[in-house]
């Protein structure tokens, strides 16, 4: 009667709990210290159910690990067994071994008598568990498809694009790493240092499926679209192989991401003459705010670095008087295309008004930023530029200008104006410090020259 009174406590509690932690902890109260061991059969490992469902294989002690296989393997043959003082107990899904419980001490009769009835209804919550969780996986998989879906609707750069769809992919194949490649370029993340994933690049074409290692470690998912190669994700893991569910979820957020993707270059080219400023190739006003905002949005959202610069081009007036207005737009398309040059790929960078840029500068820190400014303000310094190309009847062939800078970094709470302002203050102390320079936007200003 005992015993009914005791399975009857132990199954309200377990009711009453909806994830491992809470299995962990009704289990710990009947029984003392215990662990839960699952062995997943898409992987061939056992997990560490009680930590997050993590594989044994992670727990970098060898022969814990293959000592804990070998108790597994001897449960099929017995209900429980005892190693090193500890008891193991094993749970069934019908006549299939799918774990064991770890006592850290042997049990006496009553308790294992106790076991046999009570191991039966925590293999069934755990079962429910799991079930509930992939569940809600694929609700949360069909969510994260409608929402690649819907980036083209509000956005078409890539470069904004393509982390989020990266941190959408991430949710799914969680214990491998992400990289996404667009043209063969590793456009997310920054590094990728593995050589064999380089050469697996080559392997592919329009006409390609998915490759996996034999390994089933690195798997590489092309992103084609209208019968065009323009990319592909990769996945990567030294311990964990790719489940067939995962490879699904792969194949199917590839093909959405591929056309999401696809979309967003044939629109960017649509509006490229729409968005650019003609004479510099930098973004446009107009874009330049919109492309602002996003990255200010990245960065509040994935708590990363970054940092604006504003500049513009020292005595312009004076090139416009002394020159013309064609010299002077040389002058801007030459100064332009120096900046341009001396920035990275994702870098930002766009015509503020007249003779003044702003540059956005992604995953930078301020002492980077300090340091790109100074590169920039160099290279402007020693561009010589050949006026005599747009006036024939100027006495001065060469000339040389200089440009002066502000800097701001990020901070959380600021948004896009704020970020612009900072960085425009800075410039005005430049300009006030004798041009020529660069100054970092503080509560004093700092000198940088």
């Amino acid at each position: 009667m005992q015993n009914f009174k005791d399975i009857e406590k132990l199954s309200i509690k377990l009711n009453d709990t909806c994830n491992a932690a809470g299995i962990t902890r009704v289990l710990e109260e009947t029984f003392s210290a215990v662990n839960i061991y699952i062995y997943d059969f898409t992987s061939e490992t056992l997990r560490d159910f009680s930590k997050s469902w993590i594989s044994i294989d992670e727990f970098g002690n060898k022969e814990k690990t293959k000592k804990l296989y070998k108790i597994f393997e001897d449960l099929k043959n017995n209900n429980y067994t005892l190693h090193d003082n500890r008891l193991y107990y094993a749970l069934y899904e019908g006549q299939k071994l799918i774990g064991m419980l770890e006592f850290a001490q042997s049990l006496n009769t009553q308790t294992l008598e106790f076991l046999k009835v009570a191991s039966y209804l925590v293999s069934l919550k755990i079962q429910n568990v799991i079930l509930s969780d992939r569940m809600q996986k694929n609700i949360d998989f069909h969510d994260a498809m409608k929402n690649i879906a819907k980036i083209i609707e509000t956005q078409y750069e890539t470069s904004y694009i393509i982390p989020i769809i990266g941190e959408m992919i991430d949710k799914f194949v969680c214990e491998h790493l992400i990289y996404i490649f667009i043209n063969n370029k590793l456009v997310w993340p920054c590094a990728c240092k593995d050589e064999k994933i380089f050469e697996l690049l080559k392997c592919l074409n329009n006409k390609s499926e998915y490759i996996l290692t034999p390994d089933k470690k690195i798997g590489l998912f092309p992103l084609i679209s209208e019968n065009k190669l323009i990319g592909c994700i990769v996945t990567k893991s030294t311990d964990n192989i790719l489940s067939e569910k995962e490879i699904s979820y792969l194949e199917q957020l590839t093909n959405q991401a591929a056309t999401t993707i696809n979309r967003a270059n044939v629109y960017a080219e649509i509006l490229k003459h729409a968005t650019l400023d003609a004479l510099t190739g930098f973004y446009n006003r107009r874009q330049l705010e919109e492309r602002i905002k996003q990255e200010v949005s990245s960065a509040k959202r994935q708590k990363r670095n970054l940092c604006a610069i504003m500049t513009d081009i020292d005595y312009f007036k004076n090139v416009n008087d002394t020159y013309g207005h064609a010299a002077g737009d040389l002058v801007l398309k030459t100064v332009s295309g120096v900046i341009k040059h001396q920035l990275r790929d994702y870098d930002i960078a766009g015509r503020y008004g007249g003779e003044e840029f702003a540059i956005i500068l992604p995953y930078t820190k301020i002492e980077e930023a300090q340091m790109v400014a100074q590169r920039l303000r160099r290279a402007v310094e020693k561009t010589k530029i050949d006026i005599s190309k747009v006036n024939a009847d100027v006495n001065e062939k060469l000339i040389g200008v200089t440009i002066s800078l502000g800097i701001s970094e990020y901070k959380n709470g600021d948004n896009e104006k704020i970020l612009l302002q900072k960085a425009d203050k800075a410039l005005y102390t430049a300009k006030e410090n004798g041009r020529n320079r660069a100054e970092v936007y503080e509560e004093v200003s700092t000198n940088l020259s």
